[in-house]
């Protein structure tokens, strides 16, 4: 596999793993995490300046031991001396000199650990100011962050653009459609029925030859009827409409038109 092949690979797969990460991130975990570990820090810096103050005040207790044995070999010679007792007088300033060497070691390591301590507690004075900033900081970012997705779900749930939303409207919408197909099927199955084209298996609907005779014997008085009254008014309202009418509603004399015969035994 060629050089070039393999940089588009690992471009493709660094470009989508940015991205996966990108979307998995959550800034206010970020932030959390950096705010955790910038604490970590400062008790470090704290605890290297108790270790140094420690030191020092180690060393400032060692030199006041040797500072105490200096003034008892002064004392020591000085009463040596008096009692006539040079060689022991000198013995105690020699003791006393090489003591005082030490002292003097011991108070520049005692400066040295006196002016670090003063660094590092300088240094863990400012870490902490920035650490306290960065808390008020973080704090701001994630309550602004917090309010901006609030904001966003809500205006993705008015728009309907949002996966929850999106699923409800869904299934709405197939609500509405088996609505109407359930209501176009009952209508259907009605007209049916009233055609005849489908029976009434329960037989509550179904009538009877006497009523269906009946029916349609009525049905023709009104068609009757209604011939009658288009006669009348062709004819101007003459003598004869009101009579038409009145024949068509069986209400005339012996000229009046028979009503069918009904089958009773049909």
């Amino acid at each position: 596999m060629s050089d070039g092949i393999m940089k588009r690979m690992g471009l493709i797969f660094r470009s989508k793993a940015n991205k996966a990460l990108d979307r998995a991130e959550d800034p206010r975990e970020t932030l959390d995490y950096s705010y955790q570990k910038q604490l970590e820090l400062l008790q470090k810096v704290r605890r290297g300046v108790a270790d140094v103050a420690t030191s020092r005040k180690r060393l400032e207790l060692q030199l006041t031991q040797l500072q105490q044995q200096s003034s008892k070999y002064e004392d020591q010679g000085r009463k040596a001396l008096s009692l006539g007792r040079e060689d022991l007088a000198r013995e105690a300033l020699t003791r006393k000199s090489a003591m005082q060497s030490q002292i003097n070691d011991l108070q520049v390591q005692y400066q040295q650990l006196q002016a670090e301590e003063e660094k590092l507690t300088l240094a863990s004075q400012r870490l902490q100011a920035k650490v306290d900033a960065f808390r008020t900081k973080k704090e701001t970012i994630k309550a602004t962050y917090t309010a901006a997705q609030a904001q966003t779900r809500i205006a993705e749930s008015f728009s309907g653009i949002s996966e929850e939303m999106g699923d409800v409207g869904l299934a709405i919408q197939r609500a509405e459609d088996k609505t109407a197909q359930m209501q176009a099927r009952a209508g259907a199955i009605d007209e049916l029925l009233a055609s005849g084209a489908l029976d009434d298996s329960s037989g509550l609907g179904r009538k009877d030859d006497i009523e269906a005779e009946l029916e349609r014997v009525a049905g023709g008085s009104d068609v009757e009827l209604e011939l009658a009254r288009m006669k009348a008014e062709l004819g101007g309202g003459s003598a004869g409409g009101p009579a038409a009418i009145e024949q068509g509603n069986g209400t005339s004399g012996p000229q009046d038109t028979p009503p069918p015969s009904v089958n009773y035994h049909k």
